[in-house]
């Protein structure tokens, strides 16, 4: 069994597309932190049956999820064995460790992974492609969140029940926060907890639809505020901010991997 350890950094560009002034914030350099968490691979079970087809199957529901943790960095393709349309290295531009939201299996006849569908970090938001299940080592994540941009509210699921509920400042109608479904690829802590960006960031695999020129390509995270004011209004650059009591608490519950879905 592999072990692999989700490490927690602190960043400097993380929100140069959301924040309310056009400047970034000053962040440490990248730097390990503590290990959130360590735990063997868990490869999501195989039906019953000893004998698989080779079709691609969903893995992810409603009160489950997976994460796939790239710790030699991988290769995403079309399809299986198909055209490569990104490469990724062990740690992402921000120095956090490369993961991937797992969507779906294709197994060999003995029912063995051998590629994962997996979310992609990258634009056009939504992408997907095909890792080989070795390149990857694989969690369960039984958190969800829900944003709702009519209502400018979040809602936190722990194993399918609601557990946190809060309202939420969301993208101006000129830098809208985009909608889809994501995942927190990262986990990130400001050097000034007082800043724009409150104690923490929750990094997901959004970006602007509309800040095309902006550093990293405009990434979009939930992050707190040091404009309290702000909250339950449309003014951020697209990002989502909870108020700084919430969103330690988010922090807390919402590991790498939690699928993120906003919608209208």
């Amino acid at each position: 069994m592999r072990t692999f350890v989700l490490i927690l950094v602190a960043v400097g560009a993380l929100a140069s597309g959301c924040g309310t002034e056009h400047r970034k914030a000053e962040h440490r350099n990248a730097e390990h932190r503590k290990a959130e968490r360590t735990s063997t691979q868990a490869t999501p079970p195989a039906p019953r049956s000893q004998h698989c087809t080779t079709s691609l199957r969903p893995l992810r529901s409603s009160s489950l999820a997976y994460v796939g943790v790239a710790d030699g960095g991988a290769v995403a393709r079309r399809s299986p064995a198909g055209a490569v349309v990104a490469r990724f290295g062990r740690l992402n531009v921000n120095g956090y460790p490369t993961m991937f939201g797992v969507v779906g299996v294709v197994r060999a006849r003995n029912c063995a992974p051998v590629w994962y569908r997996v979310q992609l970090p990258r634009k056009p938001n939504g992408s997907t492609g095909f890792v080989r299940a070795g390149s990857l080592a694989v969690q369960p994540v039984r958190a969800r969140i829900e944003v709702d941009l009519s209502s400018r509210t979040l809602t936190l699921f722990r194993a399918g029940r609601a557990v946190l509920h809060a309202s939420v400042a969301v993208g101006s109608p000129a830098t809208p926060t985009p909608t889809g479904r994501y995942y927190v690829n990262q986990r990130l802590i400001p050097e000034d907890k007082a800043g724009p960006y409150g104690p923490a960031a929750i990094g997901i695999s959004a970006f602007s639809t509309v800040l095309t020129g902006w550093a990293q390509g405009g990434p979009i995270a939930i992050h707190g505020t040091n404009e309290p004011w702000s909250i339950g209004h449309a003014v951020s650059n697209g990002c989502i901010r909870l108020p700084n009591a919430t969103l330690e608490k988010l922090f807390r519950e919402a590991v790498a991997g939690t699928p993120v879905i906003i919608h209208v």
